[in-house]
């Protein structure tokens, strides 16, 4: 099939169960609508679950008969994350898909309930966590994936080892990027041990470029203007809707062509905005002694460690 991957493209879901962090809005709503919407039992994974519901409700009502549950998961919250793993290994039968969505930027410095840096606990460390202790039930699925959404800021991306939970002059940006570039540093250092170890199940990463979604709803009211939708006919070069944004994560997820270790997001001008394909990270994301001295140090600071034979493969 030639041309453009669209909504329209994504394969018949059903038999399948997928798991979306941060569903309850923008890029994880519209991937948890499409996947339902082909087929998959879909579990929003949020840490409003008012909000949730509600989401839950309008996936429902977008596709009638949609099998969409909800459970509660907070990823500045390592107990969180354990127990939302117990919930899941409880109540489904089978996990095909885990869709790392939820992150945020902070312009305020903060900590999360372990004490962690705020960025780089919810945006990297909480899903390092979340995806270790529910890596199980992917394991006894072939075909499995494990999709990490990660940015087109990633570039601008430094991982600092002397101070990774940034505590001295704390610039909200860096510790953004950070925290994107770590993304990909997991998804590839996964896949490395997700191969080295004979497993059928296999990691992604995808960006949205540019989406209108709530993400900006801490920063600027210069970003707030920029991203609102009255704005779209001269902003559109710039930012795209939130259901094109997520198509990238959708096909990472779901396009039967996709390989272990791929990274996916707009084809457009710097990758703002456009339809969804494979595209390249910068060459620090490769660099396969800092993928696993940052693997080492998120298993030492969460006490998660994933069950995969050949973890100490050499590079």
């Amino acid at each position: 099939m030639s041309g453009h991957w669209t909504e329209a493209r994504v394969p018949d879901l059903h038999g399948k169960t997928a798991v979306v962090t941060g569903a309850s809005t923008g890029l994880g709503f519209e991937t948890a609508r499409t996947l339902a919407g082909h087929g998959a039992a879909v579990i929003l994974a949020c840490r409003d679950m008012t909000r949730a519901e509600n989401a839950a409700g309008r996936i429902r009502q977008a596709a009638p008969g949609a099998q969409v549950r909800t459970v509660p998961l907070d990823l500045a919250s390592l107990a969180s994350a354990s127990q939302a793993a117990e919930w899941l290994r409880d109540e489904c039968p089978r996990l095909d898909l885990l869709i790392n969505n939820a992150g945020g930027i902070r312009p305020r410095h903060g900590h999360t309930q372990d004490g962690f840096e705020e960025t780089l606990g919810v945006n990297h460390l909480g899903p390092f966590a979340f995806t270790g202790q529910v890596l199980d039930l992917l394991l006894a699925v072939p075909g499995s994936r494990i999709v990490t959404v990660s940015s087109v800021g990633h570039r601008r991306g430094v991982v600092n080892f002397d101070d990774l939970n940034p505590e001295r002059g704390y610039q909200y940006r860096r510790a953004y990027f950070q925290s994107k570039l770590a993304n990909l540093m997991f998804t590839y250092e996964l896949q490395r041990r997700l191969a080295a170890a004979g497993a059928a199940t296999i990691a992604v990463a995808a960006h949205p470029g540019n989406a209108r979604t709530e993400f900006g709803r801490d920063m600027s009211a210069l970003v707030r203007v920029t991203m609102s939708p009255k704005l779209r006919a001269m902003t559109s070069w710039l930012m795209q809707s939130p259901q094109a944004g997520a198509l990238p994560i959708v096909r990472a997820a779901t396009d039967p062509q996709v390989r272990g270790g791929e990274y996916y997001g707009p084809d457009g001008w710097n990758e703002w905005t456009g339809h969804p394909v494979r595209v390249e990270s910068i060459p620090a994301s490769h660099q396969a002694g800092t993928q696993r001295r940052l693997w080492d140090i998120s298993e030492q600071l969460t006490g998660v460690k994933y069950p995969l034979a050949g973890n100490n493969a050499p590079l």
